[in-house]
């Protein structure tokens, strides 16, 4: 059996399930596109129908599509390749427009997306085309590119909304669903359409018939979000609720528990919290043992210590600031790329000065630094450095724009016409002396590490 889930995925906006001011938005900014207009940013839980409207938007508007997601290597230069040529360039199939869709555009981290970012960036800023970024969560998205783009809501659709759509699949594919089968699908998924297709789908293998019982071999693919416990721990879910929503989450107990400390910032009564901190201090110790001993039995009393004590200790007090991931995270993310800029300096010098990396740490960098600090345009030419990297010299970020503003208008400036060569006439001598051979090493032109 095919896929339910692509064989029956939206082929127009007219046929997304639920968010309906999304549609509408998506349709009057589509229509009302021009060059200069913001991208949009479609966000929300997964499966709520995010990319299923991006590609529906192009089927409607008979758009090419141009798509970039997480399982591709986004580097800057990956990014610029594929995105950044197609949102400059008309569409060789015809099309009118092409569409550049970033999914999980929330996701880009790490050295291998280092500099995407910025790439999207810039991309956005000179874009002819017109883009849509898709997210998770927007809050992972990056501010400079949140400021540039129109956000996009999806939400959690409703089990009613729901319960036409799964009836179509039904009938389409010869099923006989009980009412009450296709209602309980709706109320299970979560707001999950996806989810909710492909419990019919594991429900109907094998069988004519679904009736309600049948349903339950089906629910293997309700998902939560960290965010739907972090919201049901601090606003005193039963406890049976907790620890589902724990096992339901494909994150391992070492990474929940330090997004549940890295939100307890919002208790406000000083012994609330100390007790929510002692609940979440137990629950590592658990986490702890689990690894030393290689016994992951011991995992569900980390759950229901860091999920069920923190409720006790919260007392359902409710969650009113935005959930945010852990700010150690942030921390151990900055000195990543630090390193990784680092690295990539030292290799780039490696190339050019032709020496161990090594020695070029342990005896040249403080002077390279002063080079760069009192020539950076010319530096940076001359070794390839990108912004980040010419920030690794300069610590100013300020300075760091100027330079390699200065350097795109170098790159945009026209070249001037070279000069016509005057021609002269030779005459010929009334007869050659002979001509002394000299064996010469050639010499490349002079750079400013020659003494190096």
């Amino acid at each position: 059996m095919q896929d339910w889930t692509e064989k029956y995925r939206p082929q127009s906006l007219q046929e997304i399930v639920g968010n309906g001011p999304a549609v509408r938005q998506i349709v009057e900014w589509a229509r009302s596109w021009r060059r200069g207009s913001p991208p949009l940013i479609f966000y929300g839980k997964p499966g709520v129908g995010k990319t299923s409207a991006a590609h529906a938007l192009a089927r409607d508007m008979d758009w090419e599509i141009v798509e970039l997601n997480a399982s591709d290597q986004r580097t800057k230069a990956i990014i610029e390749r594929i995105a950044g040529t197609s949102s400059t360039t008309t569409s060789l199939s015809g099309a009118e427009r092409k569409l550049i869709i970033l999914d999980e555009a929330d996701n880009l981290h790490g050295t291998a997306d280092r500099g995407g970012a910025r790439a999207i960036m810039e991309i956005i800023k000179n874009a002819r085309q017109p883009i849509v970024l898709i997210a998770n969560d927007i809050y992972g998205l990056a501010k400079e590119i949140k400021a540039l783009g129109e956000p996009v809501l999806f939400r959690a659709i409703q089990g009613r909304s729901m319960v036409p759509r799964l009836r179509e699949i039904c009938r389409d594919e010869g099923l006989a669903c009980s009412p009450e089968a296709l209602t309980g699908i709706a109320e299970s998924a979560g707001g999950d359409m996806r989810s909710a297709v492909n419990m019919l789908y594991a429900a109907a293998i094998g069988r004519e018939d679904v009736g309600e019982a049948d349903v339950h071999t089906g629910q293997k693919d309700l998902r939560a979000t960290i965010f739907d416990l972090i919201a049901a721990i601090f606003s005193g879910k039963p406890d049976a609720d907790l620890i589902r929503l724990s096992r339901a989450l494909e994150d391992t107990p070492d990474t929940i528990v330090q997004w549940i400390e890295g939100n307890l910032h919002v208790l406000r009564d000083p012994e609330r919290t100390a007790r929510a901190y002692a609940a979440v201090s137990r629950a590592d110790e658990w986490v702890g043992l689990t690894y030393r001993r290689q016994y992951y039995a011991l995992w569900k009393y980390a759950g229901a210590m860091m999920t069920i004590g923190v409720k006790e200790a919260a007392g359902g007090s409710g969650i009113h600031e935005r959930i945010m991931p852990p700010a150690r995270w942030k921390r151990m993310g900055g000195a990543r790329k630090q390193k990784a800029v680092r690295t990539s300096v030292m290799q780039k010098l490696s190339r050019k000065l032709d020496l161990p990396q090594h020695t070029i740490r342990e005896e040249y960098l403080t002077l390279i630094t002063l080079l760069v600090e009192e020539r950076p345009l010319e530096c940076v030419r001359e070794i390839g450095l990108d912004a980040d990297e010419l920030n690794f010299f300069l610590h100013d970020k300020e300075r760091v724009k100027t330079v390699m503003k200065a350097l795109k208008d170098l790159q945009k400036a026209p070249k001037k016409k070279e000069e016509k060569p005057v021609e002269i006439e030779e005459v010929p001598l009334a007869e050659e002396p002979p001509v002394r051979e000299e064996r010469q090493t050639p010499r490349s032109q002079a750079t400013l590490f020659d003494s190096f």
